[in-house]
């Protein structure tokens, strides 16, 4: 993410102009753009200039650029897209303010957004510009007859590939080499820095010899860990254990990993945790969060308007802020997001037992 220009306006709002570089950046804005913000930015839009000509084509489109009162933000992994909706508010063209209008916004599509920002949203933004500097990361996980390849990105976990063969060794060693070659040829062929190849038993290093003969260019990116399972289960273990965050800083998912373990943890021995709105809520009040968990779908729709709550997340949010405590936003796109969707949307990590 770049930004390139903030600019201070009346009555306590900021104008951030910025350009998304990545599918991840576009789905950080889904948590950032919210109904009631000011976007702007350039598009095209179908213009009838004379209605009985055009009637039948329905106009013809223009470039323009629009400001949105928005209403609704959506996002759009497989079509790299972020679709704003809303008012126009202003426009290249007068005669189009007060109509509907999507914006689609895009890699490289540089767009501003003014608003109110909230702390955890300005945050947001400043991971994903230091996330624009860090490498992209592959997960192939492989064990005998069997392999995977997950990509890691900051909504979640994408599984790129799945490998299947007859393997061994003996009479069976080209069907395991042809495995290998399978799994190699489909890594060289990823735009990644980092390969983290991960698996039980041996099968990994064999796998491992194969492409240093091989696949020479791939070895310098690849870094070996020991999981007791593969695929998704062995994904969830190389994050766990931190391999990732040692090629790249910082990882969001690996940390939201460490917490949901932390807090499931506490939970089992009934130490120093809370879940649930009232019980989170309960112990903002005294003062004992030490790190708030709050999942981005349910901020996202508390924020919208979606729905009726009976306790205002955001309060919950700026009190443990005021206190000291931390706030992470979990993504609803990777386990630990489910997990905690399962606990109500909100958990809390406690300096202290409440009773």
């Amino acid at each position: 993410m770049q930004i390139k220009h903030r600019e201070e306006r009346e009555g306590g709002v900021t104008r951030i102009t910025l350009v998304p570089e990545s599918l991840d950046d576009l789905w950080h804005l889904t948590y950032v753009v919210e109904p009631g913000d000011l976007v702007a930015g350039d598009t095209t839009r179908r213009i009838q200039r004379d209605q009985e000509e055009l009637r039948d084509t329905g106009g013809e489109r223009e470039h323009m650029h629009v400001t949105l009162d928005v209403d609704e933000v959506e996002f759009h992994k497989f079509a790299n897209r972020l679709r704003v909706s809303g008012v126009i508010e202003d426009a290249s063209r007068e005669d189009q303010l007060g109509l509907h209008h999507t914006l689609n916004v895009e890699e490289r599509k540089e767009i501003a957004i003014q608003k109110r920002w909230k702390p955890d949203q300005l945050d947001r933004l400043e991971e994903a510009v230091e996330a624009t500097d860090q490498p992209d990361v592959a997960i192939a996980t492989v064990e005998e007859g069997e392999a995977h390849i997950h990509l890691v990105a900051q909504y979640g976990v994408d599984e790129y590939g799945t490998f299947t063969g007859t393997t061994g060794k003996g009479e069976y060693a080209r069907g395991r080499e042809e495995l290998f070659g399978d799994l190699a040829s489909a890594l060289s062929r990823l735009d990644v820095e980092a390969i983290i190849l991960a698996g039980p038993g041996f099968t990994k290093q064999d796998c491992l010899d194969f492409v240093e003969e091989n696949y020479p260019d791939l070895t310098e990116k690849i870094t070996t860990v020991d999981t007791s399972a593969v695929g998704g289960r062995g994904v969830h273990e190389v994050l766990k254990r931190g391999a990732v965050e040692e090629v790249q800083a910082e990882t969001r998912i690996a940390e939201e990993s460490e917490l949901i373990d932390e807090l499931t943890e506490r939970m089992s021995t009934d130490e120093r945790a809370a879940y649930g709105i009232d019980e989170v809520k309960k112990a903002a009040d005294y003062g004992a969060v030490e790190t708030l968990l709050v999942l981005d779908e349910r901020l996202r729709k508390e924020r919208a308007g979606e729905g009726e709550w009976e306790v205002d997340v955001n309060d919950i949010i700026e009190t443990v802020e005021q206190q000291g405590g931390d706030v992470t936003v979990f993504s609803h796109e990777y386990a630990p997001g489910e997990q905690l969707q399962h606990l109500g949307g909100i958990a809390a990590l406690l300096r202290y037992r409440l009773d």
